[in-house]
């Protein structure tokens, strides 16, 4: 995988990668940003929750459980200090579905947080990472 940042003045950077999609970074306005795009480490915490999100989805469609719905909402915590690398973060998951079944979707996010979502894993070297889930019957 290869990736490309472009600095675009003041705190402003673009991102490249691989898919060839572009993501906007920009400081805060005390740093001289703009408030034109997201901060870096806003980024890697909805690339986390993008990673295990899809792990989420894809297990429990494979286990051809009727979901319809999947929202991961991240409360996170970042050390006082430089590096300011994240110490806590927690997963909420609000899965919505026809009949779900609760020990498959607790089974899809494990597994998601021990096998497969790298992001998760990764971040796990610094954070305490938790999770927990709810699950919503489908209109």
């Amino acid at each position: 995988m290869k990736a490309r940042i472009q600095w675009v003045g003041e705190a402003g950077f673009e991102g490249s990668a691989d898919s060839g999609h572009k993501v906007v970074m920009d400081g805060p306005p005390e740093y001289g940003g703009k408030n034109r795009g997201s901060r870096p480490m806003e980024l890697v915490l909805v690339g986390m929750g993008g990673c295990t999100a899809f792990d989420v989805v894809h297990i429990l469609k494979k286990g051809r459980q009727d979901i319809t719905d999947c929202v991961a909402e991240i409360d996170a915590e970042r050390a006082a200090t430089d590096p300011k690398v994240f110490t806590r973060i927690h997963i909420h998951f609000r899965v919505t579905g026809n009949k779900l079944d609760p020990k498959r979707v607790e089974n899809a996010i494990q597994l998601s947080a021990e096998k497969y979502c790298s992001a998760s894993i990764m971040l796990g070297k610094t954070a305490t990472i938790t999770h927990d889930f709810e699950i919503v019957e489908a209109k």
